[in-house]
């Protein structure tokens, strides 16, 4: 087995939280997503354009 550690602690990897060490840590990262902390980049500027066409019933 690989010496994974957890991104959140650094403590050993637990199989069953696998790639965190805890369900506590685990929960940390979703949290973080669900703030804003973690981001996935866009190049897209806006999505109005998008948005239009489902309004008129074209997309």
């Amino acid at each position: 087995m690989s010496d994974s550690t957890c991104p959140i602690c650094h403590r050993p990897t637990d199989a069953n939280f696998r790639p965190f060490c805890s369900r506590h840590c685990a929960d940390v990262d979703l949290g973080r997503w669900f703030s804003g902390t973690y981001r996935v980049p866009s190049f897209r500027q806006d999505n109005e354009e998008e948005q239009d066409e489902y309004r008129d019933g074209e997309g």
